[in-house]
């Protein structure tokens, strides 16, 4: 009987269910995470998403220069997060 097996049993659960139940929090951390690191960038602009960050770079409120780096990692990060959002619903 394998550690998970055995908690498993402890908890009164299936296997797959703690299994299923154990991925989906560490989903749900992952993204909160994520979604803190998007909130701070994105206060940082004054903005919600990296469509908002790139109007107000067009329409000269930023400057390019100066949001670059965060634009490409607000990016990364929103992608991030709806990725692991589709796999938490697949759950």
């Amino acid at each position: 009987m394998t550690v998970i097996d055995s908690i498993a049993k402890e908890l009164q659960m299936t296997t797959n269910d703690l299994l299923r139940e154990s991925l989906k929090a560490y989903l749900e951390q992952k993204i909160a995470t994520l979604e803190a690191d998007i909130f701070r960038i994105a206060k940082k602009y004054g903005i919600k998403n990296v469509f908002e960050i790139d109007a107000k770079i067009k329409e000269g409120l930023i400057k390019e220069k100066d949001a670059y780096e965060d634009y490409f990692t607000l990016d990364n990060l929103e992608a991030e997060r709806e990725k692991l959002k589709k796999v938490a619903e697949s759950l």
